[in-house]
């Protein structure tokens, strides 16, 4: 593998620090991010798929740069939610957070998935993930003005398969 190749994979007990590190050096996660990221990282390595949480892993040089947590929305036929993307500084507008989005749709689309909802804020930390969703033809289908704080809006968008 070349030093600069991509590797997405589903992520195993071995991964778990590399993604809490991942997390905790995005620069916009708070501690509630990182207590739920904890959370259903803790589920994933206890009952693995069966969670309901996928966590996938993007690897250079076997060394986790990026890591995504998806999974099937409760009471729906083939929709998903795509609660974190996340890549380290190091890599950003590198293709890191492409190689996740388009790894997780294909999965999704096997899957016979129909429909994968992303919600995130506003806020200018959040703007490079904003750009990754438009640039692959994502939809704003929602704002909802000042849901996590003042001047914080929540944002839903939605990509349909079929």
């Amino acid at each position: 593998m070349e030093s600069s190749e991509i590797s997405i994979v589903p992520a195993t007990s071995k991964d778990a620090d590399g993604i809490r590190e991942v997390a905790g050096t995005t620069g916009v996660f708070a501690k509630t991010d990182m207590d739920v990221v904890e959370e259903l990282l803790e589920e994933y390595e206890e009952e693995g798929e069966g969670s309901g949480y996928l966590f996938r892993v993007a690897k250079r040089e076997g060394k986790v740069v990026g890591f995504a947590c998806y999974g099937p929305t409760p009471l729906t036929q083939g929709t998903y939610d795509l609660y974190w993307i996340a890549a380290t500084q190091t890599v950003h507008g590198k293709g890191v957070g492409t190689a996740l989005l388009l790894s997780i749709e294909a999965e999704i689309i096997a899957a016979g998935g129909r429909l994968l909802m992303i919600e995130t804020e506003s806020t200018p930390g959040y703007a490079a993930a904003r750009k990754l969703y438009e640039r692959h033809g994502w939809h704003l289908d929602a704002r909802i003005d000042d849901f996590y704080a003042p001047g914080s809006d929540r944002l839903i968008y939605s990509k349909h398969y079929k």
